[in-house]
C-alpha cells in the first residue's frame, strides 16, 4: 500500500500540482511579459532613452546652428519637421531636446523616491513622536502644490545668462524633489504600517534582529511596490513640470535645449505655422503617455487583486 501511494506521487506529480514558489516582484514579472500594454511603453521609453544618451543617432544637424535666411520653413526633405522663428532645425532640436526632459524626469524620480521612502520607513517603522513630527513637515509641504512651489522657488532663484547647464538642470531636479516627495512619504508610511505587524517581522524582533536588518530584510521588500510604482507614475508628471517651468521662462532656460524650451519659443508663431509647435509638443505627449503606461502596467502586476 505504502508503495504504491509512493509510486503515484514520485514522479512529480506534487510539483505539477503545487507548482514552484514564486515571490511576488516574480509573480508581477511573469504578469508583465504577458501585458502587451507594457511593452509598448518600454518601446517607446527605451526609444526616448536612445535619443536622450546618443541624439547624433538620430541626427546629423546641429541643434544650435540657426539659418535666418531660412526661418519658419515649413517640413521638407532638408528639415523634416521645418525650422522655428530663428531658423533652428526643429527635428533636430526635438531629438536633443529629449536629453534634459528624461534627465530631470529620471532624476527626480530618483531623489523623491529616496527621499520620501526614506522618511516614509523612519515615521512608519519607529512611529511615536517621530511618526508625528515627520507626518506634521510632510503634511505642510503636500499642501503646497507642485507646480506653484515650482513657480516660486524658480523665480527667487532666476537662472543667469552664463548658467552651467548642469547647474540649471539640478535646480529644477532639487525643486522637483522639495515639493514632490511628500506624496512618496506618505504612501511609505501606510506600506510600512501594513507590513510591520506581520508574523515575520515579529519572530525577526524576537530573535533580536537589529532594526536596521529588519527594515532591510523584511520590510523594505514588502512595501516597497506601491512607491516604486507611484515613483514611475509621477516620472510623467515631472516631466510636464519642467516642460511647464520653463515654457513660462523660468525652468530650463537656453542654451539648454528641452522640449518646454521648444514650445515657449513657437507661442510667437503658432497660429501662422503651427508646425514648430505641433511637433515638441507631440514628443513631449509621448514620452508623458509611456511612463504613464508603463506605471499603470506595473501596477496592475503587483497588485493581486488584479489577477
Amino acid at each position: 500500500m505504502t508503495d504504491t501511494i509512493a509510486a503515484t506521487v514520485a514522479p512529480g506529480a506534487a510539483g505539477d500540482d503545487v507548482g514552484e514558489a514564486r515571490s511576488l516582484t516574480q509573480d508581477a514579472w511573469r504578469s508583465l511579459k504577458k501585458n502587451k500594454m507594457f511593452w509598448i511603453s518600454v518601446a517607446l521609453i527605451g526609444v526616448f532613452v536612445l535619443m536622450a544618451i546618443w541624439p547624433s543617432l538620430f541626427t546629423s544637424k546641429d541643434p544650435g546652428f540657426g539659418d535666418i535666411n531660412n526661418v519658419r520653413a515649413t517640413p521638407s526633405a532638408e528639415h523634416w519637421f521645418g525650422t522655428d522663428t530663428q531658423g533652428y532645425d526643429i527635428y533636430a532640436r526635438t531629438i536633443y531636446g529629449a536629453r534634459a526632459s528624461i534627465i530631470v524626469g529620471i532624476l527626480a524620480s530618483l531623489t523623491t523616491l529616496l527621499l520620501g521612502g526614506v522618511l516614509g520607513v523612519l515615521a512608519g517603522f519607529y512611529g511615536g513622536w517621530l511618526d508625528a513630527l515627520l507626518s506634521r513637515i510632510t503634511d505642510i509641504f503636500y499642501a503646497i502644490p507642485l507646480i506653484l512651489g515650482g513657480i516660486l522657488f524658480m523665480a527667487s532663484f532666476p537662472n543667469g545668462a552664463n548658467s552651467n547647464y548642469f547647474v540649471v538642470v539640478g535646480k529644477v531636479v532639487l525643486v522637483l524633489t522639495v515639493f514632490g516627495w511628500p506624496t512618496i512619504a506618505r504612501l511609505m508610511r501606510s506600506s510600512v504600517l501594513q507590513v510591520k505587524p506581520n508574523e515575520y517581522v515579529l519572530a525577526a524582533r524576537a530573535l533580536g534582529a537589529s532594526p536596521w536588518r529588519i527594515i532591510r530584510s523584511h520590510i523594505l521588500p514588502n512595501a516597497l511596490a506601491p512607491a516604486i510604482v507611484v515613483a514611475t507614475i509621477n516620472l510623467g508628471v515631472f516631466i510636464v513640470v519642467e516642460a511647464t517651468l520653463s515654457f513660462l521662462g523660468i525652468g530650463l532656460t537656453p542654451p539648454a535645449i528641452s522640449w518646454g524650451v521648444a514650445i515657449s519659443d513657437a507661442l510667437n508663431a503658432i497660429r501662422t505655422y503651427p508646425h514648430i509647435l505641433l511637433f515638441p509638443s507631440l514628443f513631449l505627449s509621448l514620452a508623458v503617455l509611456a511612463f504613464i503606461l508603463l506605471g499603470d502596467a506595473v501596477r496592475d502586476a503587483f497588485d493581486p487583486k488584479s489577477r
